[in-house]
């Protein structure tokens, strides 16, 4: 619960989500989402229940749950006044990466990500979609066992989206589980593995994409996610 506000952001929220997968958490502004990811990043206290990550606790152990997951922000954090090379070179410092690994791993993950030409150039001069993907490889850098995504597409062109979605798809096979925030259904509907739709801070359904919207004779996940949360804009 935020001081001040009588409503908890969150409440009475119980989810599993499986080892490989590649689970979206949906739902409209204010749902509770990127709070959800707070808590388990150990961003955000929580007043009570409990809360693991790889049968670690979220409250008492996340000392040693930290290596093991990589968060990738709504907002870029990134330095604008350092090249891209000079940002990643600090946050693989911030996970005690060695030098050599680091240098090979940034080389590795630039060239993936189509920004091997542009790495010292400065991120002022980025395009949205150029930062989206250094603001992503700085979440995969240590190669994380669970990768955090809260609106990892946001804003961005079709091509940066293609390229960032198809190489988390590899990167997921590979065998991070992936754990995604957005509000392009359409996206989640293809890209995720299994899917709950939250609202005011409690899971409304969960299940894989497919069965959710057979399972309530929908069209489309954007049909079920009206259906289920309203029509009333939020902010």
């Amino acid at each position: 619960m935020y001081s001040g506000n009588k409503i908890p952001a969150v409440n009475h929220l119980s989810l599993t989500v499986e080892k490989g997968e590649v689970f979206g958490l949906l739902g409209p502004n204010g749902a509770g989402k990127t709070t959800m990811i707070h808590i388990l990043c150990g961003l955000q206290p929580f007043n009570s229940g409990e809360a693991r990550i790889c049968n670690y606790s979220v409250k008492t152990e996340m000392g040693k749950i930290k290596p093991l997951f990589g968060v990738v922000p709504q907002d870029i954090a990134l330095y604008p006044t350092l090249t891209a090379y000079e940002n990643l070179k600090i946050f693989g410092g911030i996970y005690g990466m060695k030098k050599r690994a680091l240098n090979e791993r940034i080389d590795e993950l630039l060239q993936i990500f189509g920004l091997e030409k542009s790495k010292n150039r400065y991120l002022s001069t980025y395009s949205g979609g150029m930062k989206r993907r250094v603001n992503l490889i700085a979440g995969l850098l240590h190669r994380p066992q669970l990768l955090f995504l809260d609106e990892p597409t946001v804003g961005i062109d079709v091509q940066s989206r293609h390229v960032i979605l198809e190489n988390l798809k590899e990167i997921n096979k590979a065998g991070t589980t992936i754990f995604y925030s957005s509000h392009h259904l359409t996206e989640a509907e293809s890209f995720c593995t299994s899917i709950a739709l939250i609202d005011d801070g409690q899971i409304i359904c969960q299940d894989e994409p497919k069965q959710l919207v057979a399972q309530n004779n929908m069209k489309s996940l954007e049909e079920l996610f009206l259906q289920k949360t309203g029509k009333n804009i939020r902010d």
